[in-house]
Protein backbone atom coordinates (compact mmCIF):
# COMPACT_ATOMS: atom_id res chain seq x y z
CA UNK A 1 0.00 0.00 0.00
CA UNK A 2 1.57 3.67 -0.57
CA UNK A 3 0.85 6.81 0.59
CA UNK A 4 -0.67 8.98 -1.80
CA UNK A 5 -0.93 13.00 -1.61
CA UNK A 6 -4.00 14.69 -3.93
CA UNK A 7 -2.88 18.50 -4.33
CA UNK A 8 -6.17 19.91 -5.56
CA UNK A 9 -10.10 18.98 -4.87
CA UNK A 10 -11.86 19.39 -7.54
CA UNK A 11 -12.90 16.41 -10.32
CA UNK A 12 -9.65 15.51 -11.04
CA UNK A 13 -8.20 15.81 -7.98
CA UNK A 14 -11.54 13.77 -5.85
CA UNK A 15 -11.76 11.33 -9.04
CA UNK A 16 -7.92 10.80 -8.51
CA UNK A 17 -8.25 10.18 -4.72
CA UNK A 18 -11.42 8.06 -4.93
CA UNK A 19 -9.78 5.50 -7.76
CA UNK A 20 -6.50 5.53 -5.54
CA UNK A 21 -8.49 4.62 -2.48
CA UNK A 22 -10.29 2.22 -4.27
CA UNK A 23 -7.17 0.16 -5.08
CA UNK A 24 -5.92 0.13 -1.17
CA UNK A 25 -4.00 3.07 -0.76
CA UNK A 26 -3.72 5.42 1.78
CA UNK A 27 -4.71 9.05 0.36
CA UNK A 28 -4.72 12.45 1.38
CA UNK A 29 -6.43 14.79 -0.23
CA UNK A 30 -5.08 18.40 -0.26
CA UNK A 31 -7.40 21.62 -0.83
CA UNK A 32 -6.34 25.27 -0.11
CA UNK A 33 -10.14 26.68 -0.71
CA UNK A 34 -12.61 26.13 2.28
CA UNK A 35 -14.13 23.16 0.59
CA UNK A 36 -14.21 20.80 -2.24
CA UNK A 37 -15.53 21.25 -5.76
CA UNK A 38 -15.49 24.87 -5.92
CA UNK A 39 -15.03 24.87 -9.62
CA UNK A 40 -16.74 22.11 -10.15
CA UNK A 41 -20.00 24.37 -8.42
CA UNK A 42 -20.26 26.77 -10.52
CA UNK A 43 -20.19 24.52 -14.43
CA UNK A 44 -22.76 24.77 -16.63
CA UNK A 45 -24.05 27.95 -15.05
CA UNK A 46 -24.65 25.45 -11.43
CA UNK A 47 -26.21 22.40 -13.47
CA UNK A 48 -23.00 21.17 -14.37
CA UNK A 49 -22.66 19.50 -17.28
CA UNK A 50 -20.44 16.29 -16.19
CA UNK A 51 -19.71 15.09 -19.61
CA UNK A 52 -21.60 13.51 -22.72
CA UNK A 53 -23.18 10.84 -24.17
CA UNK A 54 -21.44 10.51 -27.37
CA UNK A 55 -19.81 8.01 -29.20
CA UNK A 56 -16.84 6.85 -28.20
CA UNK A 57 -15.39 8.46 -31.52
CA UNK A 58 -16.73 11.74 -30.88
CA UNK A 59 -15.05 12.25 -27.51
CA UNK A 60 -11.81 12.24 -29.39
CA UNK A 61 -12.95 14.28 -32.39
CA UNK A 62 -14.02 16.60 -29.97
CA UNK A 63 -10.66 17.42 -28.30
CA UNK A 64 -8.75 20.22 -29.48
CA UNK A 65 -5.11 19.70 -28.15
CA UNK A 66 -3.69 16.80 -27.70
CA UNK A 67 -6.57 13.64 -28.45
CA UNK A 68 -4.37 11.44 -29.05
CA UNK A 69 -2.59 11.59 -25.57
CA UNK A 70 -6.01 10.46 -24.29
CA UNK A 71 -6.30 7.30 -25.86
CA UNK A 72 -5.69 5.52 -22.67
CA UNK A 73 -7.20 7.40 -20.30
CA UNK A 74 -10.50 7.74 -22.50
CA UNK A 75 -10.83 4.00 -22.99
CA UNK A 76 -9.87 3.42 -19.24
CA UNK A 77 -12.64 5.49 -17.62
CA UNK A 78 -14.85 6.58 -20.24
CA UNK A 79 -18.32 8.98 -20.77
CA UNK A 80 -20.07 5.43 -19.96
CA UNK A 81 -18.17 5.25 -17.03
CA UNK A 82 -18.88 8.03 -15.91
CA UNK A 83 -21.98 7.98 -15.80
CA UNK A 84 -22.22 3.98 -14.52
CA UNK A 85 -20.07 6.02 -11.26
CA UNK A 86 -22.80 8.58 -10.29
CA UNK A 87 -25.82 6.89 -10.92
CA UNK A 88 -24.64 3.39 -9.38
CA UNK A 89 -24.07 5.59 -6.62
CA UNK A 90 -27.53 7.21 -5.88
CA UNK A 91 -27.30 10.39 -8.33
CA UNK A 92 -29.13 9.98 -11.58
CA UNK A 93 -28.48 11.67 -14.77
CA UNK A 94 -30.31 13.03 -17.94
CA UNK A 95 -29.25 13.67 -21.29
CA UNK A 96 -30.45 16.89 -22.88
CA UNK A 97 -29.63 18.20 -26.43
CA UNK A 98 -26.07 17.69 -28.30
CA UNK A 99 -26.09 14.32 -26.13
CA UNK A 100 -25.11 16.90 -22.73
CA UNK A 101 -25.29 15.02 -19.26
CA UNK A 102 -26.35 16.57 -16.37
CA UNK A 103 -27.32 15.40 -13.13
CA UNK A 104 -31.38 14.76 -12.96
CA UNK A 105 -31.93 17.43 -10.34
CA UNK A 106 -30.40 20.41 -12.12
CA UNK A 107 -27.70 20.82 -8.81
CA UNK A 108 -23.74 20.08 -9.15
CA UNK A 109 -23.90 20.24 -5.75
CA UNK A 110 -25.11 16.85 -6.13
CA UNK A 111 -22.14 16.09 -8.02
CA UNK A 112 -19.84 17.01 -5.78
CA UNK A 113 -22.27 15.84 -2.64
CA UNK A 114 -21.88 12.27 -4.92
CA UNK A 115 -18.11 12.85 -5.01
CA UNK A 116 -17.91 13.74 -1.16
CA UNK A 117 -19.31 10.71 0.02
CA UNK A 118 -17.71 8.38 -1.97
CA UNK A 119 -14.22 10.03 -0.52
CA UNK A 120 -15.78 8.84 2.59
CA UNK A 121 -16.44 5.43 1.91
CA UNK A 122 -13.19 4.98 0.57
CA UNK A 123 -11.59 6.74 4.07
CA UNK A 124 -9.55 9.37 2.11
CA UNK A 125 -8.57 11.92 4.94
CA UNK A 126 -9.57 15.55 3.64
CA UNK A 127 -7.85 18.73 4.31
CA UNK A 128 -9.18 22.09 3.47
CA UNK A 129 -7.27 25.22 3.85
CA UNK A 130 -3.84 23.16 2.73
CA UNK A 131 -2.00 24.93 -0.20
CA UNK A 132 0.89 23.28 -0.96
CA UNK A 133 4.05 25.15 -1.25
CA UNK A 134 6.67 22.82 -2.92
CA UNK A 135 7.31 19.15 -4.00
CA UNK A 136 9.79 17.60 -1.82
CA UNK A 137 11.68 14.69 -4.17
CA UNK A 138 15.14 13.12 -4.38
CA UNK A 139 17.65 11.60 -6.76
CA UNK A 140 19.17 8.61 -6.74
CA UNK A 141 20.86 6.03 -9.25
CA UNK A 142 17.08 5.20 -10.85
CA UNK A 143 16.34 9.17 -11.49
CA UNK A 144 14.34 11.50 -9.56
CA UNK A 145 11.89 10.63 -7.11
CA UNK A 146 8.66 12.22 -5.10
CA UNK A 147 8.96 11.81 -1.61
CA UNK A 148 6.12 14.56 -0.56
CA UNK A 149 5.22 17.76 0.06
CA UNK A 150 5.99 20.70 1.83
CA UNK A 151 3.14 23.11 2.99
CA UNK A 152 2.46 27.05 3.31
CA UNK A 153 2.93 26.78 6.79
CA UNK A 154 6.04 24.68 6.72
CA UNK A 155 4.68 21.10 7.62
CA UNK A 156 6.13 18.48 4.91
CA UNK A 157 4.09 15.33 4.76
CA UNK A 158 5.92 12.25 3.35
CA UNK A 159 4.56 10.06 0.56
CA UNK A 160 5.50 7.50 -1.97
CA UNK A 161 3.43 9.23 -4.64
CA UNK A 162 1.66 12.98 -5.24
CA UNK A 163 -0.75 13.71 -7.81
CA UNK A 164 -0.99 17.18 -9.07
CA UNK A 165 -4.63 17.84 -9.73
CA UNK A 166 -4.18 21.83 -9.31
CA UNK A 167 -6.52 23.30 -12.21
CA UNK A 168 -5.48 26.29 -14.45
CA UNK A 169 -6.11 30.12 -14.59
CA UNK A 170 -9.62 30.01 -15.54
CA UNK A 171 -12.33 31.30 -13.05
CA UNK A 172 -9.12 32.58 -10.41
CA UNK A 173 -11.84 33.27 -8.32
CA UNK A 174 -12.22 29.73 -7.38
CA UNK A 175 -8.70 29.61 -6.59
CA UNK A 176 -7.15 28.97 -10.04
CA UNK A 177 -4.22 30.79 -9.66
CA UNK A 178 -1.54 28.54 -12.18
CA UNK A 179 -0.15 27.76 -8.98
CA UNK A 180 0.04 23.62 -10.02
CA UNK A 181 2.58 25.11 -12.94
CA UNK A 182 4.75 26.54 -10.49
CA UNK A 183 4.96 23.24 -8.48
CA UNK A 184 5.44 21.18 -11.62
CA UNK A 185 8.41 23.66 -12.83
CA UNK A 186 9.88 23.49 -9.66
CA UNK A 187 10.83 19.88 -10.44
CA UNK A 188 11.84 20.35 -14.33
CA UNK A 189 8.68 20.25 -16.29
CA UNK A 190 8.34 22.95 -18.93
CA UNK A 191 5.05 25.04 -20.11
CA UNK A 192 2.91 25.79 -23.06
CA UNK A 193 2.06 29.24 -22.44
CA UNK A 194 -1.63 29.44 -21.19
CA UNK A 195 -4.31 31.27 -22.73
CA UNK A 196 -8.25 31.60 -21.78
CA UNK A 197 -10.28 29.05 -23.76
CA UNK A 198 -14.09 28.52 -23.89
CA UNK A 199 -14.28 32.14 -23.52
CA UNK A 200 -16.37 35.18 -25.47
CA UNK A 201 -15.13 37.62 -28.29
CA UNK A 202 -14.44 41.25 -27.98
CA UNK A 203 -16.04 42.77 -31.70
CA UNK A 204 -14.81 45.99 -32.73
CA UNK A 205 -18.46 47.02 -34.79
CA UNK A 206 -20.30 49.24 -32.22
CA UNK A 207 -23.52 48.19 -33.40
CA UNK A 208 -22.81 44.69 -32.05
CA UNK A 209 -23.39 46.00 -27.91
CA UNK A 210 -26.39 47.71 -29.32
CA UNK A 211 -27.79 43.95 -29.30
CA UNK A 212 -26.43 43.12 -25.83
CA UNK A 213 -29.00 40.47 -24.27
CA UNK A 214 -30.11 39.22 -27.74
CA UNK A 215 -29.44 35.16 -28.22
CA UNK A 216 -30.04 33.71 -31.26
CA UNK A 217 -30.31 29.86 -31.95
CA UNK A 218 -29.76 27.51 -35.20
CA UNK A 219 -26.97 30.15 -36.56
CA UNK A 220 -23.93 29.37 -37.95
CA UNK A 221 -20.37 30.91 -37.43
CA UNK A 222 -17.55 30.37 -39.45
CA UNK A 223 -13.83 32.08 -37.92
CA UNK A 224 -11.21 33.32 -40.19
CA UNK A 225 -7.96 34.12 -40.18
CA UNK A 226 -6.49 36.55 -43.34
CA UNK A 227 -9.00 34.87 -45.40
CA UNK A 228 -8.51 31.68 -44.46
CA UNK A 229 -11.30 29.95 -42.74
CA UNK A 230 -10.33 28.05 -39.55
CA UNK A 231 -13.68 26.80 -37.91
CA UNK A 232 -16.91 26.69 -38.60
CA UNK A 233 -19.69 25.35 -36.02
CA UNK A 234 -23.47 25.57 -35.73
CA UNK A 235 -25.48 26.05 -32.41
CA UNK A 236 -26.59 29.20 -30.15
CA UNK A 237 -24.82 32.26 -29.49
CA UNK A 238 -25.77 35.45 -27.39
CA UNK A 239 -24.62 39.14 -27.91
CA UNK A 240 -23.01 41.16 -24.93
CA UNK A 241 -22.59 45.08 -24.53
CA UNK A 242 -18.29 43.84 -25.40
CA UNK A 243 -19.12 41.14 -28.40
CA UNK A 244 -20.55 37.94 -28.69
CA UNK A 245 -21.01 34.62 -26.50
CA UNK A 246 -22.56 31.75 -26.15
CA UNK A 247 -21.58 28.69 -26.70
CA UNK A 248 -21.70 28.34 -30.55
CA UNK A 249 -18.61 31.59 -29.77
CA UNK A 250 -16.90 29.69 -27.45
CA UNK A 251 -16.09 26.51 -29.04
CA UNK A 252 -14.73 28.72 -32.06
CA UNK A 253 -12.28 30.53 -29.37
CA UNK A 254 -10.99 27.06 -28.72
CA UNK A 255 -9.51 27.46 -32.33
CA UNK A 256 -8.58 30.98 -32.16
CA UNK A 257 -5.45 30.97 -29.93
CA UNK A 258 -4.15 28.21 -31.99
CA UNK A 259 -4.33 29.75 -35.15
CA UNK A 260 -3.08 33.21 -34.16
CA UNK A 261 0.34 31.37 -32.88
CA UNK A 262 0.64 29.39 -36.13
CA UNK A 263 -0.31 32.78 -38.06
CA UNK A 264 2.68 34.48 -36.15
CA UNK A 265 5.10 31.73 -36.49
CA UNK A 266 4.60 31.44 -39.99
CA UNK A 267 4.59 35.18 -40.63
CA UNK A 268 7.51 35.25 -37.44
CA UNK A 269 5.56 38.46 -36.03
CA UNK A 270 3.40 38.88 -32.76
CA UNK A 271 1.54 41.88 -35.44
CA UNK A 272 -2.23 40.85 -35.19
CA UNK A 273 -3.82 39.77 -38.42
CA UNK A 274 -7.19 40.18 -39.38
CA UNK A 275 -9.81 38.14 -37.59
CA UNK A 276 -13.24 38.00 -38.89
CA UNK A 277 -16.66 36.38 -37.68
CA UNK A 278 -19.30 35.74 -40.22
CA UNK A 279 -22.47 34.92 -39.21
CA UNK A 280 -25.45 32.63 -41.35
CA UNK A 281 -28.33 34.03 -39.73
CA UNK A 282 -29.90 31.57 -42.02
CA UNK A 283 -27.73 28.56 -42.45
CA UNK A 284 -30.51 25.72 -43.44
CA UNK A 285 -31.12 27.82 -46.69
CA UNK A 286 -28.72 28.06 -49.53
CA UNK A 287 -28.33 31.81 -50.66
CA UNK A 288 -30.80 30.91 -53.54
CA UNK A 289 -33.20 29.45 -51.43
CA UNK A 290 -33.01 32.44 -49.05
CA UNK A 291 -33.94 34.79 -51.51
CA UNK A 292 -36.52 33.09 -52.94
CA UNK A 293 -37.61 33.07 -49.62
CA UNK A 294 -37.21 37.22 -49.04
CA UNK A 295 -38.45 37.69 -52.02
CA UNK A 296 -41.90 35.81 -51.11
CA UNK A 297 -41.87 38.16 -47.65
CA UNK A 298 -41.45 41.06 -50.66
CA UNK A 299 -44.15 40.14 -52.44
CA UNK A 300 -46.20 40.21 -49.51
CA UNK A 301 -45.30 43.71 -48.44
CA UNK A 302 -45.16 45.68 -51.64
CA UNK A 303 -46.29 48.51 -50.37
CA UNK A 304 -44.40 48.63 -47.09
CA UNK A 305 -41.51 50.39 -46.35
CA UNK A 306 -37.98 48.46 -46.65
CA UNK A 307 -37.71 48.47 -42.24
CA UNK A 308 -41.23 47.44 -41.65
CA UNK A 309 -41.08 44.56 -44.04
CA UNK A 310 -38.83 42.01 -42.42
CA UNK A 311 -40.85 40.84 -39.44
CA UNK A 312 -40.73 37.52 -40.24
CA UNK A 313 -37.07 37.62 -40.66
CA UNK A 314 -35.90 38.16 -37.60
CA UNK A 315 -36.36 38.86 -34.03
CA UNK A 316 -37.21 43.28 -33.52
CA UNK A 317 -34.08 43.96 -32.30
CA UNK A 318 -31.71 42.85 -35.17
CA UNK A 319 -34.05 44.36 -37.54
CA UNK A 320 -32.47 48.47 -37.58
CA UNK A 321 -29.31 47.03 -37.23
CA UNK A 322 -29.81 44.46 -40.91
CA UNK A 323 -31.67 47.50 -42.50
CA UNK A 324 -27.99 49.81 -41.63
CA UNK A 325 -25.85 47.07 -42.60
CA UNK A 326 -28.22 46.44 -46.03
CA UNK A 327 -27.18 49.84 -47.39
CA UNK A 328 -31.07 50.48 -48.46
CA UNK A 329 -32.88 53.19 -47.58
CA UNK A 330 -35.26 51.83 -44.41
CA UNK A 331 -37.86 54.16 -45.93
CA UNK A 332 -37.72 53.12 -49.64
CA UNK A 333 -40.79 50.81 -50.40
CA UNK A 334 -40.43 47.54 -50.59
CA UNK A 335 -41.46 47.13 -54.65
CA UNK A 336 -38.81 49.78 -55.15
CA UNK A 337 -35.98 47.46 -53.85
CA UNK A 338 -33.67 46.77 -56.96
CA UNK A 339 -32.35 42.97 -57.64
CA UNK A 340 -29.08 43.83 -57.00
CA UNK A 341 -30.43 45.61 -53.21
CA UNK A 342 -32.07 42.52 -52.86
CA UNK A 343 -29.01 39.89 -53.39
CA UNK A 344 -26.72 42.17 -51.47
CA UNK A 345 -29.23 41.95 -48.77
CA UNK A 346 -29.53 38.02 -48.82
CA UNK A 347 -25.20 37.99 -49.20
CA UNK A 348 -25.54 39.91 -45.72
CA UNK A 349 -27.81 37.45 -44.09
CA UNK A 350 -25.58 34.34 -44.98
CA UNK A 351 -22.51 36.14 -43.97
CA UNK A 352 -22.80 38.93 -41.29
CA UNK A 353 -18.87 40.24 -40.80
CA UNK A 354 -17.79 40.91 -37.06
CA UNK A 355 -14.16 41.69 -36.37
CA UNK A 356 -12.35 40.01 -33.64
CA UNK A 357 -10.54 41.81 -31.43
CA UNK A 358 -9.84 39.58 -29.22
CA UNK A 359 -11.21 37.52 -26.52
CA UNK A 360 -12.43 38.30 -22.75
CA UNK A 361 -10.07 37.13 -19.67
CA UNK A 362 -9.38 34.60 -17.80
CA UNK A 363 -12.19 35.13 -15.20
CA UNK A 364 -14.65 34.51 -18.07
CA UNK A 365 -13.03 31.73 -19.43
CA UNK A 366 -14.48 28.26 -19.09
CA UNK A 367 -10.99 26.48 -19.02
CA UNK A 368 -7.54 27.03 -19.73
CA UNK A 369 -5.62 26.20 -23.07
CA UNK A 370 -1.66 25.28 -22.61
CA UNK A 371 -0.56 23.98 -19.08
CA UNK A 372 1.69 21.41 -19.07
CA UNK A 373 3.24 19.58 -21.95
CA UNK A 374 1.80 16.19 -22.74
CA UNK A 375 5.41 14.77 -24.15
CA UNK A 376 6.90 15.48 -20.35
CA UNK A 377 3.62 12.64 -19.06
CA UNK A 378 3.16 9.09 -19.75
CA UNK A 379 -0.08 8.61 -21.27
CA UNK A 380 -0.93 5.31 -19.83
CA UNK A 381 -0.40 6.16 -16.39
CA UNK A 382 -0.53 9.78 -16.23
CA UNK A 383 2.80 9.84 -14.18
CA UNK A 384 5.72 12.38 -15.21
CA UNK A 385 8.39 11.14 -17.32
CA UNK A 386 10.98 13.83 -15.31
CA UNK A 387 9.83 12.20 -11.42
CA UNK A 388 9.29 9.45 -10.36
CA UNK A 389 5.62 8.97 -8.38
CA UNK A 390 4.69 12.36 -9.78
CA UNK A 391 1.04 12.20 -11.73
CA UNK A 392 -0.53 15.33 -13.27
CA UNK A 393 -4.01 15.39 -13.83
CA UNK A 394 -6.76 17.22 -15.72
CA UNK A 395 -6.79 21.12 -16.81
CA UNK A 396 -3.32 21.46 -15.50
CA UNK A 397 -2.02 19.84 -18.24
CA UNK A 398 -1.88 20.73 -22.15
CA UNK A 399 -5.27 19.69 -22.91
CA UNK A 400 -8.48 21.32 -24.14
CA UNK A 401 -12.06 20.36 -25.96
CA UNK A 402 -15.43 22.18 -27.06
CA UNK A 403 -18.16 22.61 -24.96
CA UNK A 404 -20.65 19.82 -24.19
CA UNK A 405 -19.00 18.14 -21.52
CA UNK A 406 -15.85 17.20 -22.51
CA UNK A 407 -13.26 19.29 -20.78
CA UNK A 408 -14.92 17.68 -17.26
CA UNK A 409 -14.97 13.91 -19.31
CA UNK A 410 -10.88 14.72 -19.61
CA UNK A 411 -10.65 15.72 -15.85
CA UNK A 412 -12.53 12.01 -14.80
CA UNK A 413 -10.50 10.15 -17.21
CA UNK A 414 -7.05 11.67 -16.49
CA UNK A 415 -7.97 11.37 -12.75
CA UNK A 416 -9.25 8.24 -12.76
CA UNK A 417 -6.28 6.85 -14.62
CA UNK A 418 -3.68 8.10 -12.28
CA UNK A 419 -5.14 7.05 -9.07
CA UNK A 420 -5.98 3.24 -10.66
CA UNK A 421 -2.13 3.64 -12.10
CA UNK A 422 0.16 4.09 -8.53
CA UNK A 423 1.38 1.03 -7.57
Amino acid sequence: MSRVIVAGGGAAGMMAAVAAAGRGHEVHLLEKNEKLGKKLFITGKGRCNVTNACEAEELFDSVVSNAKFLYSAFYTFDNNAVQDFFRSRGCPLKVERGNRVFPESDHSSDIIRTLSKELEKEGVRIRLHTPVKRLLAETSDGGRRITGVALDDGEELAADAVVLACGGLSYPATGSCGDGYVLARGEGHSLVPCHPGLVPFTIQEEWCGRLSGLALKNVSAALYIEGKEIHCGFGEMLFTHFGVSGPLILSASSFYQEALYRYRRKKKTEGEPEVLLKLDLKPALTEEQLDKRVLRDFDSNKNRQFANALGKLFPASLIPVMVSLSGIDPAKKVHEITREERRRFVACIKGLPLTVTGTRGFEEAIITRGGIPVKEINPSTMESRLVGGLYMVGEMLDLDALTGGFNLQIAWSTGYLAGVSIP
